[in-house]
C-alpha cells in the first residue's frame, strides 16, 4: 500500500463525523506537507497561481537552513576553541552522550565543528517546533481551521534568534508565548500585527535576561565567558571588537545561532528576492535607514563609542542583517504597499541604529526596531493609500 493510499484510508477517521474529528488539523497538516492538496479551483472566475501560502512558507523555511548550517558551524567552532583553551577533551553536559566518541572537538575540523554546533541547534529546534505546533493544532481544532504552514517559518526563525546554550524549557516557553500572544489571540495567521518569532524572543529577553544576554551565554561551553563584538564596541569602540570586519562578515564570532554570518544571511536574502517571496524594498529600506542614521551619528562628536560605529560594522554585528532579511519581510506584519515598504524598512533601520547608539545598555536594537515597525505598518499603508487616492482624484 502506498503512503497516499494509507493517508486516504485514514481520512474518514479524521473528517467530520469521524472518531478523531478533533484532530483533523493535525492530519491535514501532515497530509498537505507530504502532498499537494487534492482540492483544486475549477471555475473560470478564480485566479490560479502556483505560488500558494504553502510554497511561500516552505521556500522561506528552506532558505533559513543556509544560516542554520553556517551558524551551527561557527557555534561549534567557537565551542571547540573554548574547550581547547580550557584543556577540555569532552562535553560534560547531557549533549556529551551524543558527541563524546563521535567527534574529536578539533577547531580545525569542519566535521567536528558542524556536528558540535548542530548538537545545540537540533535539540532547540525540535523542542521549539513540538511545543509550538501543539498549540497551533489546539487552536486550529477549536476554530475548525487547518494548521497553517507559517509555523514552519516561525519555529526555525525563533530558534535562530536564541543563544546556543539557552535551556530547552525556556525556549519552549518563549515560542508558546509568541504563538499564543503574538498570533493566535488575534485570530491566527494573517490576522496578527506582530511577528510571532520576535514576540516570543522579546518575552524571553525581558523575562529571563540572564539567559538571553551577558557574556556567558554566547559560547556553548560551561564556564566560558566572552562578549559579542557588538557588546565589546559599547565599551571600547572598534579597538575592543577583537575581530576583523571580514571575519565578522563570514560569521567567525559569538552571537545568536543564526545572526552571526551576514554572508549566509545575504545569500538567503538574494534567493528570497529572486523567487519574489520577500520584498527587496523592505530589505533595501532597512539598510538605507541604517546607513543614513549611522552616518548621521558618525558626524557627531561624542564620548559614546557607539557614535563612531560605521554602517558596515552595524551590518555585520548583531541582528541587523538577519532582521532585515527574515523578520522585517514577514508578509503579514509588514507594510503591504510598495511605497509603504520603503518607509517601513527605513523606519526599522533608523530605529535599530538609534537604539544601539543612544541606549548603550541595550546594544542590540533590531528586535525592538522590527516590532516597532510592525506597530506602524498599518498606519504607513493607510497614508500611502490615501495619498494615492488624492493623486488620482486630482487627475480628474
Amino acid at each position: 500500500m502506498s503512503l497516499r493510499s494509507f493517508l486516504d484510508n485514514l481520512a474518514p477517521t479524521f473528517e467530520k463525523g469521524g472518531r478523531l474529528e478533533a484532530l483533523y488539523p493535525a492530519y491535514e497538516a501532515i497530509d498537505t506537507a507530504l502532498y499537494t492538496p487534492g482540492k483544486i479551483t475549477a471555475g473560470a472566475s478564480h485566479i490560479r497561481d502556483s505560488l500558494d501560502l504553502k510554497r511561500i512558507m516552505i521556500t522561506v523555511w528552506l532558505c533559513a537552513f543556509i544560516p542554520v548550517f553556517v551558524g551551527s558551524y561557527f557555534v561549534g567552532l567557537n565551542a571547540n576553541e573554548a574547550m581547547q583553551a580550557l584543556g577540555q577533551s569532552e562535553v560534560t553536559n547531557w549533549r556529551g552522550i551524543l558527541l563524546n566518541g563521535l567527534v574529536g572537538f578539533d577547531p580545525n575540523s569542519v566535521f567536528d565543528c558542524l556536528v558540535h554546533g548542530l548538537a545545540y541547534f537540533m535539540p532547540l529546534y525540535i523542542t521549539v517546533f513540538v511545543a509550538g505546533i501543539i498549540f497551533e493544532i489546539w487552536f486550529a481544532s477549536k476554530r475548525g481551521h487547518e494548521v497553517n504552514e507559517g509555523y514552519f517559518v516561525t519555529s526555525i526563525l525563533f530558534t535562530l534568534t536564541l543563544p546556543p546554550s539557552i535551556p530547552l524549557w525556556m525556549a519552549a516557553v518563549g515560542v508558546i508565548f509568541g504563538v499564543v500572544i503574538g498570533k493566535e489571540v488575534f485570530g491566527g495567521t494573517g490576522k496578527n500585527f506582530l511577528n510571532p518569532a520576535l514576540t516570543g524572543r522579546a518575552f524571553l529577553y525581558f523575562a529571563y535576561p540572564a539567559q538571553m544576554s551577558g557574556d556567558a551565554v554566547w559560547v556553548a561551553v560551561d564556564g566560558w565567558t566572552q562578549a559579542t563584538p557588538l557588546g565589546s564596541w559599547v565599551l571600547d569602540g572598534e579597538a575592543g571588537v577583537g575581530v576583523e570586519w571580514w571575519n565578522a562578515f563570514i560569521g567567525y564570532m559569538p552571537g545568536s545561532m543564526g545572526e552571526t554570518s551576514t554572508l549566509a544571511i545575504l545569500i538567503a536574502g538574494v534567493l528570497l528576492c529572486a523567487t519574489r517571496i520577500a520584498s527587496w524594498r523592505v530589505m533595501a529600506g532597512v539598510f538605507l535607514g541604517a546607513f543614513l542614521t549611522a552616518s548621521l551619528f558618525n558626524s557627531i562628536d561624542s564620548s559614546n563609542p557607539m557614535f563612531t560605529m560605521p554602517f558596515e560594522w552595524h551590518l555585520v554585528l548583531g541582528g541587523l542583517a538577519f532582521g532585515a532579511v527574515f523578520m522585517a519581510t514577514d508578509p503579514v506584519s509588514s507594510s503591504m504597499t510598495n511605497d509603504g515598504r520603503w518607509f517601513y524598512g527605513i523606519l526599522i533601520g533608523f530605529m535599530c541604529v538609534l537604539i544601539r547608539v543612544v541606549n548603550p545598555a541595550f546594544p542590540e536594537g533590531m528586535m525592538l526596531a522590527v516590532l516597532f515597525g510592525n506597530l506602524f505598518a498599518p498606519l504607513i499603508d493607510h497614508f500611502v493609500v490615501q495619498a494615492n487616492i488624492k493623486r488620482r482624484l486630482a487627475r480628474g
